[in-house]
C-alpha cells in the first residue's frame, strides 16, 4: 500500500473518532498544569490573559458559525461513520480555504490550551505540531474521496484553493443568504463545550496557584448562560421544527 492510501486509510479511522480528540489532550495538558503560575504572579494579568485566550477561542467558533450559516444541505455534515457529500461547496467560506470549519476548530482548541500556557511556551507549539499530524489524516481521506466523486471539479478547485490558510481575493459569494437557525442547530454545542472546558482550566488554574477550590464568579455566570442556551437549543431542535430550514 503507498504512503498517500496508508495515510488516507488512517484518516478514514480519526474521522470517525474525531469527536474524542479532546480527551487526548489531558496528556499535554497536565506538564503544562504542573508549570502554571499566574503572568507576574498577578491574578488580574491573569483575567486578562483568559480574556485573550477567550478571543482566540471565540474567533474560531465565529469562523464555524459563518461557515455553516451559509452551506447548503449535503455539505460540511457532522456525519461519523464515514465520507458524504451531495455536492461541492465552492463559494463563501469554501472559495477562500478548503477546510474552514477545521481552521475554526484549530482556534478553538488553541483558545482552551493557551488558558494554561502562560509559562509553557511549548504547549501550543506541540498542540499545533499534534493537530496538524491528526487533521492531515482526515483531510486526505476526505480529498481521496471528493476527487472520486467530483473528478476533474473538485482537482482544479484544489488547485487554487489552500488548504487551511484563507486566500481572501479568492472570495465568491455563497449561492445561499445566511441562516442564522441553522448556525443555532449545528453549533450551540460547540459553544458549550469550548466554554466549559475554559471553565475548567480556570478551576484547575487557581487550585493549582490557591491549593483550594476557588470559582470566579464571571467564569460561572458565563458557564451558566453557555449551559441554558446548550440545554434551550438542545430541547428546541428535538422537539420543534424551527430550527430546521429547507435546503440546510
Amino acid at each position: 500500500m503507498q504512503l498517500h492510501e496508508t495515510a488516507a486509510k488512517q484518516g478514514h479511522w480519526l474521522f470517525r473518532w474525531r469527536s474524542f480528540l479532546p480527551l487526548f489532550l489531558i496528556a499535554i495538558l497536565i506538564p503544562g498544569f504542573l508549570q502554571f503560575r499566574y503572568p507576574a504572579n498577578s491574578h488580574f494579568n491573569d483575567s486578562c490573559w483568559e480574556i485573550a485566550c477567550l478571543v482566540i477561542g471565540f474567533s474560531g467558533l465565529l469562523f464555524r458559525c459563518f461557515t455553516v450559516g451559509y452551506v447548503p444541505r449535503g455539505t460540511s455534515g457532522r456525519n461519523t461513520t464515514g465520507q458524504i457529500a451531495e455536492s461541492l461547496n465552492t463559494t463563501g467560506v469554501y472559495s477562500m480555504l478548503r477546510n474552514p470549519l477545521y481552521l475554526g476548530n484549530y482556534l478553538m482548541f488553541l483558545g482552551v490550551i493557551m488558558m494554561v500556557a502562560v509559562h509553557a511556551w511549548w504547549l501550543p507549539i506541540i498542540f499545533t505540531l499534534a493537530f496538524w499530524l491528526y487533521y492531515e489524516r482526515i483531510v486526505m481521506a476526505e480529498e481521496a474521496f471528493l476527487s472520486e466523486k467530483f473528478g476533474e471539479t473538485y482537482k482544479s478547485y484544489a488547485a487554487k484553493t489552500p488548504a487551511f490558510v484563507p486566500k481572501f481575493s479568492n472570495w465568491t459569494k455563497p449561492e445561499l443568504p445566511f441562516s442564522f437557525r441553522t448556525v443555532l442547530r449545528r453549533e450551540y454545542s460547540s459553544l458549550f463545550a469550548m466554554v466549559s472546558a475554559m471553565f475548567a482550566m480556570e478551576i484547575v488554574g487557581d487550585l493549582v496557584i490557591k491549593h483550594k477550590l476557588v470559582i470566579d464568579l464571571p467564569w460561572l455566570v458565563f458557564f451558566l448562560i453557555s449551559f441554558v442556551v446548550y440545554m434551550s437549543l438542545r430541547t428546541i431542535k428535538k422537539k420543534t421544527s424551527w430550527l430546521h430550514v429547507e435546503g440546510r
